[in-house]
Parts: structure tokens; sequence; C-alpha cells
């Protein structure tokens, strides 16, 4: 009997995340020592997580023989209480990656359609094409959303709009008076996930709170990968209706969020000069990389996240020359291969890839 016959058959076509090398493999594969390797690629936070947190983290681990709040209760009051919102309008996360996919279980079924722009995060086509339903990839001008055209191609299948502000890969965001718009403009049979998993990096983030209140179907996403410097525990969470978390609820994962995650994460939202610092060291860090690649010649996407998106002609190419010099970045897609994403790094790594593309671009620069 031949497996894959015994699948189900949209599952045969399915993509697949293609994660990059870790540490270690371009260690070996280039024979550089690991700890010279300088990792660009994830848009993880340079300086870590909070002392606090990794304390707080540190302590659970005499107790990890034992299973963890299975409903998060003291990270659900606490996120509850950061918003002033009821603790049944929280739901945690595997990472914010897997509210996507609840989302997904929850409302899409084949035939519907899912809108979201050509370049935003991939993991928003996998889960609409996971289910069997029709991604509707939307034009994005300046490689930023064009939240009119996303209205425009609502139609009586529309189920879900996902709009990331700041976007990855891109950076750009949306600001506070296009994000009203769209939510007022919103048609009532279509869920709005607004993806805030760069939002800490914002000096004035959208009011997204407002969005809630005023409309059941919109639900807003949250992650601790990023700002908080969580990416290695897996945790975020959503905010929305009551009835909209009720929903998701049901098709989550008994102990989703593990006990290390639940109780690093409460020390981390409470320690908010960390996340100040963070944010004013990535402005910093924004600022260093813009300066180095204008005078190097190459061009860029302004960035208001904690990464960016740099023209060089073939990305590949210059992401193999990078990760010989022990950098390891991000390239892109096709539609956007002649684009490489560099993560902010701490000073000391901003001031290596800038030598490093100055290097590779000294006299070439006819992109």
């Amino acid at each position: 009997m031949n497996l894959r016959s015994l699948a189900n058959q949209h599952i045969l076509n399915q993509p697949t995340y293609i994660p990059g090398k870790p540490t270690e493999a371009v260690a070996a594969e280039f024979n550089i020592p690991a700890d010279e390797i300088i990792k660009l690629a994830s848009n993880e936070n340079p300086w870590g997580a909070s002392p606090n947190a990794i304390r707080e983290g540190k302590s659970i681990l005499q107790n990890i023989h034992l299973y963890p709040d299975g409903s998060g209760s003291e990270l659900t009051k606490t996120i509850s209480s950061k918003f002033n919102l009821s603790t049944e309008q929280i739901i945690l996360g595997n990472g914010s990656n897997e509210i996507i996919e609840l989302l997904a279980h929850v409302f899409l079924s084949e035939g519907d359609e899912v809108i979201f722009g050509e370049h935003a995060f991939a993991v928003y086509k996998l889960v609409t094409l996971l289910m069997g339903a029709s991604p509707v990839a939307i034009t994005m001008p300046h490689l930023k959303h064009d939240l009119g055209a996303m209205l425009e191609a609502v139609t009586s299948k529309t189920k879900i709009i996902f709009l990331p502000s700041p976007n990855n890969p891109t950076g750009t965001a949306n600001t506070n008076e296009e994000i009203h718009w769209l939510v007022e403009n919103l048609p009532d049979h279509v869920i709005l996930c607004f993806d805030e998993a760069y939002t800490e990096y914002l000096n004035k983030p959208p009011t997204t709170l407002s969005f809630i209140k005023s409309n059941p179907k919109i639900v807003c996403l949250r992650t601790f990968s990023k700002i908080y410097g969580l990416a290695g525990l897996r945790i975020g969470y959503g905010y929305g209706s009551k009835e909209m978390i009720s929903l998701l609820q049901k098709v989550r994962q008994p102990f989703n969020a593990n006990a290390v995650a639940q109780a690093t994460a409460i020390a981390a939202l409470k320690d908010q000069d960390w996340v100040n610092q963070c944010r004013i060291r990535n402005t910093s860090g924004l600022k260093q990389l813009e300066e180095g690649l204008t005078k190097i010649g190459l061009e860029y996407i302004k960035s208001s996240a904690n990464f960016i998106l740099i023209q060089v002609g073939d990305g590949l190419e210059v992401f193999n020359k990078l990760q010989k010099r022990g950098i390891i970045t991000r390239p892109m897609s096709k539609e956007l291969g002649q684009y490489l994403r560099i993560s902010v790094g701490t000073e000391h790594e901003n001031e290596k890839v800038i030598f490093a593309l100055n290097e590779i671009f000294k006299g070439k620069i006819n992109i």
C-alpha cells in the first residue's frame, strides 16, 4: 500500500517551512569556531531575556516532573491585567504561530478564502493551504500593506484577513489611522487577525484594545519571542472578545504552554524597564545599520521592527558569501530574491556585518 494514497490529498502539495541552519551546523561546515558565528537571521533579541525572567525560569526546573498549569492561569492573569481585560479574553499559544493555526482550525474550510499581503509572514499561507482554503495574496506597493486593496479583494467566500504591523519580512508598518479605517470598514462576515509580533518596537503602537471592544471578530496576537527574548521557549498569546477566545480554546491542545515558558513570561512582562532598554538599543542598532548601508551604497527598506530588508541584487549569493564569513542572515523567497533580511544585532555584530558587506560590494554597487 502506498502511504501517500492514504493521506489527505491536498497535504501532498503542502509547502514546508524551511528554517535556517543552526549556528553549530554553519560552524562545522565552514570550519569556524561556534562562538565566532554571528546569527542575524531570525529576528531574535541579541541582548536576550530579562535577567529576572531567566532567574524565574530556572527556578521552575526543580519541579519539571510536574505538568504545567493547563490553563496558564497566572500568566493569563498577568496579561489580562496589562490590557485591563478579562482572563476569558486571553489565550496562550506555543508561540503566536500556534494561535494562527487555531484560527484556521476554527474558521476555515475548503472553498473559503484568506487575504494577506503578498510579502507577509509565510505561515498565513501555510495554514490556509493546510485547511484546504484558498490564499489570496494582495500586492504590496513599496512593500507595505495596501489596506484599501485588501478590502476590495473581499468576496462572499472571504473568512479571514491577516494584517501584521510591523510586517515580517519587509519591516513596514501601517499607521494607526490606516488600521482604524480598516477596522471601521471591515465586512460583517470577515475576521481580522491583527498580528502584533513586533509591536513593542514601535514608539507609538496602534490602539488595538479599542478594536476588540468594538468588534468581536477581531483577534490580536503577540509573542514573547522578539523583544522579550524568549524565542527558545515558544510562548505567545492572543486577545479578543470572550466569544472569539472561547472558540479558539476549543481547539487548543492541553498543556500547550510549558511550565518554564509560563513562569519566565510572567517575569518578562513585569520587567518593562528591560523591554524599554531593548527598544532603545534596537533603534540605535537600526540607525547604525542604515548609516553603514548608506555609506556602502546599498538601498534598504525603512524598518519599524528589529530587522532590515536590504537590496543586494542576488540575495542567495550574498547570503552564502556572508555565511562563509561566519554571519548567518536570511535569504528571501524568489519574489524578493534581490533582497536579504538582516536582524539587528549588538553594536559589535552590526559592525561586523557592515564590514563584510563593504568587502563584498566594494566598487560593485550596480543593483
